[in-house]
């Protein structure tokens, strides 16, 4: 029988991405298979904090098998920043990445430096037992957006060993090469090692 897994997320565009990477091997159930519409706190200040307290609160109201994640774009020139705002950068706006982007682009504009890395942690409760994996990609910001696929800095992130950004090189390319495939990955040999 196929294992379940709880994704704590509602966000379409990571739960296509995760079930892509994770095949057929698991059972993926989203927070709506499990009616769960709670707005889950994400207050820690780091991504691994972030992560587990999702991962915590669907583990200790549901019972059930779960993991969480947060991504994270850390640009070097800004200290890291946005990281754990990455979603609520542009001040008042939760989830706009036009002005996300917006600002981020702002903030570089002269910097010469535009070395940036995308990091996920993923946090997995198993049988009340925690684990942490993550996935790192780095790569640069451009000054100007290109593309047209996936979501959030993808229009201007240019993964390293690449000249397309992540909403050019399309979903398939992205869900091979990305950050939160190389955590995810590392949570599916963890998951077939305890089978």
């Amino acid at each position: 029988m196929k294992q379940k897994l709880v994704f704590a997320t509602n966000n379409a565009h990571k739960l296509s991405e995760v079930s892509a990477i994770l095949g057929d091997k698991i059972e993926l159930l989203s927070l709506n298979d499990i009616d769960c519409q709670d707005d889950i706190p994400e207050t820690a200040d780091t991504l691994e904090g972030n992560a587990l307290m999702k991962a915590r609160y669907i583990y200790n109201k549901y019972q059930q098998n779960c993991f969480a994640d947060d991504t994270g774009l850390e640009v070097e020139a800004l200290n890291g920043a946005p990281g754990i705002y990455s979603a609520r950068y542009a001040e008042g706006e939760s989830h706009n990445s036009e002005a996300n982007m917006k600002k981020l682009l702002a903030n570089l504009e002269g910097e010469t430096n535009r070395k940036a890395q995308f990091r996920t942690v993923v946090a997995v409760i198993i049988d009340g037992k925690e684990h942490l994996f993550e996935g790192v990609v780095k790569g640069n910001i451009i000054e100007n957006k290109r593309g047209t696929t996936g979501f959030g800095y993808d229009p201007i992130f240019v993964p390293e060993e690449h000249n397309k950004t992540f909403a050019e090189l399309g979903d398939e390319v992205k869900n091979r090469i990305s950050h939160r495939s190389r955590a995810v990955e590392k949570l599916c040999k963890f998951l077939t090692l305890i089978q």
